[in-house]
């Protein structure tokens, strides 16, 4: 392939070396020379020929007798020769546009014309006529912009020296940079500066301002209906006729919320001039405020920036870490909550949500706090005292400082045209009431332990004290403040002049009508500690513990579910082995005879009668399961236990332990004619806007004791029935003109080597459960485990020696005045007990006529070798095994109580 751009012109040999472009075109040489050993030079002239200027042929040529070529005018000037770099190849010339390499240029010879001789020149144009520009490219080949098209981007030496516009090559220094001209140096210096100043601008205004709007768009503003999670408020209970029972105050102190428009102009003014004075005419955050906090920040002086939207921002999000990012999305939360809220709304919040010291956080609370007065009662000294300690809450008992900023407040209220001057000449500072002053108020007379169990039963509905807290719950008890009181009373009285330091007790009654709670006793609030310390007490009432002879009226209870009645009969006698095992019976008990009526066993206590009844026709399963339909609770929704792999249970002993509130809950079936109500202390909960949470007043009733209300009616009336005796036989009253029924239990103590053989006969629990249609209430009197009790005569005690007389006292109290009331009566079950035709026998030492029958109904129960309970024994209590011993029994309650001791043979409570 030939190579165009090396192709010689007509007429010279192919192989000629280029002439050099510095010799006269066309001259000496036959043919215009292409690239050699220095650039071409392009021919100058004013206007190239569009077509044949004249109107005629081609151009006429130079004559020859010039000295170059030469063109109408001046010779144009050449452009400057860029130095080439060694090493770089000389470039090729690019041919104009539309034609190809080797192509001869538009208005050059053909190829095969003849070079006109030499000497010859082209005329010259005529002189009238105005040379074109040479921008004019369309002429030379060239684009509109002056580019040739066939540029491969090289610098274009051979052509610089025609252009007008280049400077000369620069001088350059011995780094190789560009030496500058004073005033080129001069003009870098402004555009270094103005760029700097552009980078500045775009730095610190146009980029924040376009990071501000958009931040503005995404955070989320904390509205006060949203805060209110956040604005934990004072707990307050009420009693069942809606008065203060307690205040609980949250970790963060009292808070009482105000409404948009209950803070009075003083008390906004106040705070204003402590904290923000441009608050109602600011957008959320002030720019010579924050400049003020960078200055001060600098200088080491005091005092922040922040507004009052800004720092209410702050306490509703709980973040106050000192980052930037914090500092930034404030500014924009608070700016977009002063567009979306009114300045009153943002106030209000914000005196909601601050602390004052003294545990008070809002401005209501601090009220009460300091001044014992609503905050709608301040005036503008003790307005601008609470003002003025925002800053330093914790100094709020620092006469000096507190004393500092109420000066400082004061003089900022008239400076902002808030409190004229005279009224400033004559205020005095103003004295807080002693700190706490007002603890009673609040706290109310609600023991911890009543609290306790009234949070232990919300949080089990998912209320948790956070919940309460956040929402300022108001709890509505059932609390009867007339039972309340009694409770307490009757506890302490029957407490009076016992000496033994073992002795505890507690007191639960329930309203049987619907399961409420109306009085809960659990011991006394502050005990002393082995270092004479006050510490809180332990909740007695809602301890485990065996109940005695006070669970048989569930062992009866599932005896009359079979269909069997109070006429039955079983051996009543004394020291009966059964399950290989002895077991005894108590005082007068023993004396029921081998014929003992279920009633007459009911009334004296005959333990015999009990676990024979369990043991052999009842099994234990069938005594739990009645005493959870009575209302008893066990894990995990209560703390009792019911140990049905041990007989033990029908005496209330072994692994069985029940609380006194269960006690109560349970009898209280039996009073309300076999319906059971789920024992409760909460009615109603609502929160601080009065809005109900959920309401128990109206509650549904079931049946306890079986699907058929009628037939749980009579088998509660049955037991009832078997319990109305034991009241006077156990030497106590009922209140005048009520008619009432209930149980003793005694659990006897355990006594250990090296024990005085006097322990022997002691027992460690005993309880006296009772109830009327209008009440139930169980008493516990006993040790802190296994102790072995005295009365002030060193005897021994029984359920009818404290727990009876406290119980008697607290139903008198409680029952003073109420109208009376009867037991519904219901037809009997199974054999009917007025049926059973006995022979009276009286005892040596008691005054109670135990009955037993003559004519035997059921053969009397056998003994039984299947069984791994254990009895009573005085001394100690053996473990169960292939051959269970034969173990001594030990004594009981000669008043209606149970037996000895049924120690736990094994899991569960003792």
């Amino acid at each position: 392939m030939n190579d165009d751009r090396n192709r010689s012109w007509p007429g010279q040999e192919p192989d000629a070396p280029r002439r050099a472009q510095s010799g006269p075109w066309p001259g000496e040489d036959p043919g215009p020379a292409w690239p050699g050993e220095e650039a071409p030079r392009r021919p100058q002239r004013g206007t190239p020929p569009r077509g044949n200027p004249r109107g005629g042929g081609s151009p006429e040529w130079p004559s020859g007798d010039e000295g170059g070529p030469q063109w109408p005018a001046d010779e144009a000037p050449r452009r400057p020769q860029r130095t080439r770099q060694q090493g770089v190849p000389q470039r090729r010339p690019v041919p104009p546009p539309g034609q190809r390499p080797g192509q001869a240029a538009p208005g050059s010879p053909p190829e095969g014309f003849r070079q006109p001789p030499p000497g010859r020149r082209p005329p010259a144009p005529p002189p009238e006529r105005e040379p074109d520009l040479i921008t004019h490219h369309a002429h030379n080949g060239t684009d509109d912009i002056g580019r040739d098209p066939y540029d491969d981007g090289y610098d274009d030496a051979a052509f610089n020296e025609f252009a007008d516009d280049v400077e000369p090559q620069e001088e350059l220094d011995e780094k190789g940079k560009k030496v500058l001209t004073p005033a080129q140096r001069k003009k870098r210096r402004w555009k270094i500066i103005r760029r700097v100043s552009y980078a500045f601008v775009g730095l610190f205004f146009v980029v924040p301002a376009v990071a501000f709007v958009i931040t503005y768009f995404l955070v989320d503003v904390p509205t006060p209906e949203s805060i209110k999670s956040l604005q934990n408020q004072a707990v307050t209970y009420y009693d069942a006729n809606n008065q203060v029972l307690g205040r609980e105050l949250p970790p963060s102190g009292d808070r009482q919320l105000l409404k948009p428009g209950e803070v009075p102009e003083v008390v906004k003014h106040a705070v204003y001039s402590a904290e923000d004075a441009t608050f109602e005419t600011n957008s959320g955050f002030d720019v010579t405020g924050i400049l003020r906090a960078v200055f001060n920040q600098v200088t080491g002086g005091q005092g922040g920036g922040s507004t009052i939207s800004q720092q209410y921002i702050k306490k509703a999000t709980e973040n106050d870490a000192p980052t930037l990012t914090r500092k930034w999305t404030e500014l924009a939360k608070s700016f977009k909550m002063n567009n979306q809220q009114s300045k009153e709304e943002i106030i209000t919040s914000y005196l909601n949500i601050v602390y004052f010291g003294r545990g008070a956080s809002g401005v209501q609370a601090a009220a009460k706090a300091y001044f014992n007065k609503d905050a709608k009662d301040l005036n503008a000294s003790e307005a601008s005292l609470l003002a003025g300690l925002i800053q330093g809450p914790s100094k709020s008992e620092n006469q000096a400082y507190a004393q500092k900023r109420w000066t400082y407040v004061m003089d900022q209220m008239v400076a902002n045209k808030w409190l004229r001057a005279d009224e400033r000449a004559t205020a005095q500072f103003p004295t807080p009431i002693p700190k706490n002053a007002n603890k009673e108020q609040n706290s109310g007379k609600m023991t911890y332990q009543l609290q306790q169990r009234i949070k232990d039963e919300l949080a089990a509905k998912g209320y948790d004290e956070n919940k309460l807290f956040s929402t300022g719950a108001k709890i509505y008890t059932t609390i009867d403040p007339a039972a309340q009181a009694a409770a307490e009373q009757a506890s302490q009285e029957g407490m009076k002049g016992q000496t033994d330091e073992n002795l505890l007790n507690a007191l639960v009654a329930v309203n049987p009508k619907n399961g409420g709670v109306i009085a809960y006793y659990g011991g006394p609030e502050l005990v002393k500690d082995a270092g004479g310390k006050d510490q809180i007490g332990q909740d007695r009432a809602n301890q485990a513990r065996n109940p005695g002879s006070a669970v048989k009226p569930f062992d009866l209870t599932a005896f009359l579910k079979m269909g069997k009645g109070l006429g039955e009969t079983f051996d009543g006698t004394n020291n009966r082995s059964l399950g290989g095992r002895v077991v005894r019976n108590a005082g007068d008990s023993t004396s029921c005879g081998p014929q003992c009526t279920v009633a007459t066993a009911m009334e004296i206590s005959a333990n015999t009668v009990f676990y024979d009844m369990v043991l052999n026709v009842t099994k234990p399963s069938r005594v739990a399961e009645a005493a959870k339909e009575a209302g008893v609770k066990v894990a995990p929704n209560g703390k009792s236990v019911l140990y049905t792999d041990d007989a033990n249970i029908s005496l209330g002993g072994g692994g069985t332990a029940i609380t006194p509130e269960d006690m109560a809950a349970g009898y209280a079936s039996f009073a309300n004619g076999g319906t059971y109500h789920e024992q409760h202390f909460v009615a109603k909960l609502t929160n601080a806007q009065d809005e109900v949470e959920f309401d128990e007043n109206n509650v549904k009733t079931n049946p306890a004791f079986d699907d058929d209300a009628s037939k749980s009616q009579q088998i509660a009336g049955n037991v009832t029935e078997a319990l109305v005796p034991v009241i006077d036989h156990s030497k106590l009253k009922c209140p005048s003109g009520h008619e009432c029924a209930g149980k003793t239990g005694t659990q006897q103590y355990t006594a250990k080597d090296g024990d005085p053989k006097a322990y022997g006969e002691r027992n460690s629990q005993t309880w006296m459960v009772g109830y009327t249609p209008s009440v139930s209430a169980a008493v516990w009197v006993g040790g802190d485990g296994n102790k072995p009790l005295h009365d002030p005569k060193n005897k021994p005690i029984f359920g009818a020696t404290v727990a009876g007389p406290t119980w008697q006292n607290f139903m008198n109290l409680y029952l003073k005045g109420k109208p009376a009331e009867k037991f519904d009566k219901v037809a009997a079950i199974g054999k009917d007990v007025n049926e059973v035709t006995t022979t009276p026998t009286k005892p040596p030492d008691t005054p109670t006529t135990p009955t037993t029958p003559t004519t035997p109904t059921t053969p009397p129960s056998t003994e039984s070798s299947a069984t791994s309970s254990e009895t009573t024994s005085r001394t100690r209590t053996s473990r169960p095994g292939p051959t269970p011993p034969i173990i001594d029994p030990g004594n009981g309650n000669n008043s209606g109580g149970g037996g000895g001791l049924l120690s736990r043979p094994g899991p569960g409570p003792g």
